[in-house]
């Protein structure tokens, strides 16, 4: 439901603070929330589970989202500008005139994620992957292809984060998250009580080609940066090194690339032959 409407004139009004942070934030994950930008984004968030705190939109906007918003459990703080007030939140003029703030969710354990996952069951997880752009694709790729958990990294950049939530376009509202305090024990724990076989994407010499790798029944794939790839540690954790292969002179995909790709052939190979539509795929 909607909590308050006020329209603002200025962004040095009480209840914007969290907008005026954007350019910081790690303060926003420290108090628990983040930002999501854009009308599909918003859009998405206000359809889906997660806690909405306020959003910041223009007039017309508030009348195309208003049943939305009602629509809501939670007293959502409305407030209305007008979009040159937006634009100097964000910093560049194309801006589509709408914003939120949401509550994180807590995160959750490998055991709840592993439980509540329909088999085959395919988790991600992410090392030393720093960039949030890349992060908000690969969890975008993650719901596209039926991952049932993104496992971050103690060195890995939060999903929350704004730039991530908006790369990912809102599929982080769906996409259930466990935070790895160390993710070379975490895998091991996901080899040896939950059965997973546990993939290193990892584009070095003796690594396996993707299309030679069986990726059938409950898998995990890491993914790192690509300036320094996966850590010793966390590769010594995993079963297998895999890699797409590439033309001759070429060595590596951006992860936002190589993720869409690999897992992708996890879910052509464990569900090709599917009967049922859960997938959307067979109709």
């Amino acid at each position: 439901m909607i909590g308050t409407i006020r329209t603002i004139l200025s962004l040095d009004e009480p209840g914007l603070d969290l907008y005026r942070t954007l350019r910081r934030p790690l303060s926003h994950r420290r108090r628990g929330v983040f930002v999501a930008e854009g009308e599909k984004v918003v859009r998405r968030l206000l359809e889906n589970d997660v806690e909405v705190v306020s959003v910041l939109m223009t007039a017309d906007l508030l009348a195309r989202h208003r049943n939305l918003l009602e629509q809501r459990q939670e007293g959502i703080s409305v407030f209305i500008a007008g979009k040159k007030l937006l634009e100097e939140i964000v910093g560049f003029t194309c801006h589509q005139g709408i914003m939120a703030v949401g509550a994180v969710p807590p995160p959750l354990t490998l055991e709840t994620i592993a439980a509540a996952s329909r088999r085959p069951r395919i988790l991600a997880a992410t090392d030393h992957l720093t960039s949030a752009e890349n992060t908000g694709i690969v969890v975008r790729n993650c719901a596209a292809f039926g991952v049932c958990g993104l496992m971050v990294g103690e060195t890995s950049a939060d999903p929350w984060l704004r730039r991530s939530v908006r790369n990912s376009m809102g599929t982080i509202f769906k996409l259930p998250i466990h935070y790895a305090e160390n993710l070379a024990v975490a895998l091991r724990t996901l080899r040896l009580h939950f059965g997973f076989r546990v993939f290193a994407a990892h584009p070095r010499p003796g690594s396996a080609p993707l299309f030679a790798t069986d990726l059938s029944g409950d898998c995990c794939i890491v993914f790192g940066s690509e300036g320094e790839g996966i850590t010793p540690a966390v590769l010594d954790a995993c079963d297998q090194t895999i890699t797409v292969p590439m033309a001759e002179g070429i060595d590596s995909l951006n992860v936002a690339c190589a993720s869409a790709t690999i897992i992708y052939e996890w879910f052509r190979q464990n569900h090709e032959k599917a009967k049922d539509n859960k997938w959307g795929l067979y109709t």
